[in-house]
């Protein structure tokens, strides 16, 4: 069987939104900076032999807008190049990844790249709101979606308005994550526990080095190079942590402290079919092993990485203790206790580098820089088998195993 093979990857800087270092440049020439750079890394493969483009972001609009991966292959100078902007919002550079592994066992091609952005700083209004305006508010037919049953963790509801809110697959990010804690018992301790850690871990590989590794630097339009994330905060205790106020409700448990803040970033990777590797004489990073997507009820999509991963798990034959690291996109604590909880996940195989509480999450870039965190993380410690899942705005989960071949 032909196998997809991951040969490169590398990331920009992540910058605070808004305040950030990122803010000047826009998502293309962003992105364009960073596939140059991917490409440069593997001088052995003809840009002109790259069949697809494949380029995630979670608001294709505005300056992300016009096809952003076809703008983006020209601006790399090579007109021959197709390219694609695919949306599955926070999954969508995971999506894209998943296209090119699909393609490549499919036989339809032996070279991709798989790419993501985003820029939340110069999003319409500059929040994750996007544009107004734009989106279907489904749920304001009387009778399509006002009543149903959500059975988890021996709670029922039979009317999701009794989480304190109206049903919305749109609901603001935050409330799904106070869902998430309700329904599965997380703590506002045990999240801002959780939080406190992946700063401290973020730190701590911020200090030997470890981000170092997949980041490639940015030239801002005024010359300026960008060379280091923004995040972490140092020196982050629970004492500070633990006094943040309630973002979301006045009872509430999720706070600025425990989630992830908005962010701007990119981060490629070049996938090839295993002969293709061959022919060029590259040793691939990693071998795709499976990948998986699911869907659940939007009001608690932070739980969509549990029925991914046991999916990808069946799919590659195998289950968790097979797994010798998790990478969860740490879009909320409260959802990846939840999903470290539902599928025992040891502690000292999870986010080992610290995660997006940390780093930060910009949508469109998250599921590739996983991936290359997930791969030098495994070359730093000696692992094998690594898996990468992460909840999606609107109810859905992805999962990703891979198999280090360096």
């Amino acid at each position: 069987m032909v196998e997809a093979v991951i040969v490169g990857a590398v990331r920009s800087p992540i910058g605070r939104a808004v305040k950030g270092a990122l803010v000047s440049i826009r998502p293309d020439d962003l992105v364009a900076q960073v596939i140059r750079r991917g490409l440069e890394l593997v001088p052995e493969l003809d840009p002109a032999d790259i069949e697809d483009l494949l380029l995630g972001c979670g608001q294709p609009a505005g300056e992300s807008g016009f096809n952003m991966a076809r703008i983006v292959g020209i601006q790399l100078g090579v007109d021959r190049m197709p390219g694609t902007t695919v949306n599955r919002y926070c999954g969508s550079s995971m999506q894209t990844t998943r296209m090119a592994f699909h393609a490549i066992r499919a036989g339809e091609g032996e070279a991709y790249i798989s790419a993501g952005v985003e820029t939340v700083s110069r999003f319409g209004h500059g929040t994750a709101d996007g544009w107004p305006g734009t989106r279907n508010e489904i749920f304001t037919v009387p009778g399509l979606r006002t009543v149903r049953r959500v059975e988890e963790g021996g709670q029922d509801w039979d009317d999701p308005r009794e989480l304190g809110l109206m049903p919305d697959a749109h609901i603001p990010m935050g409330h799904t994550a106070e869902n998430v804690a309700l329904l599965k018992g997380v703590t506002r301790e045990d999240m801002d526990h959780f939080a406190v850690r992946s700063q401290q871990r973020a730190e701590k590989a911020t200090d030997t080095d470890f981000w170092a590794r997949e980041i490639c630097p940015v030239r801002l339009p005024d010359g300026r190079m960008v060379t280091t994330d923004d995040g972490p905060r140092r020196g982050v205790t629970y004492e500070v942590v633990s006094q943040l106020p309630p973002v979301f409700r006045p009872d509430g448990r999720v706070t600025a402290g425990n989630s992830c803040p908005l962010n701007d970033g990119a981060a490629m990777l070049v996938v090839l079919s295993d002969a293709k590797a061959r022919a060029l004489g590259l040793r691939p990073r990693a071998r795709i092993v499976a990948t998986a997507v699911t869907a659940l009820s939007p009001e608690i999509m932070g739980l969509g990485p549990v029925e991914a991963t046991r999916m990808v798990l069946r799919r590659a034959g195998m289950n968790i203790a097979d797994v010798d690291q998790v990478e969860i996109n740490e879009a909320f604590a409260s959802q990846v206790l939840a999903c470290q909880r539902d599928l025992g996940i040891p502690d000292d195989k999870l986010n080992i580098n610290g995660g997006a509480i940390a780093m930060g999450h910009p949508f469109g870039m998250s599921g590739a820089r996983l991936t290359g965190t997930l791969l030098n993380s495994l070359e730093s410690h000696d692992g094998q088998i690594g898996l990468q899942t992460m909840c999606t705005a609107g109810g859905q989960g992805m999962a990703m195993i891979v198999e280090r071949l360096s």
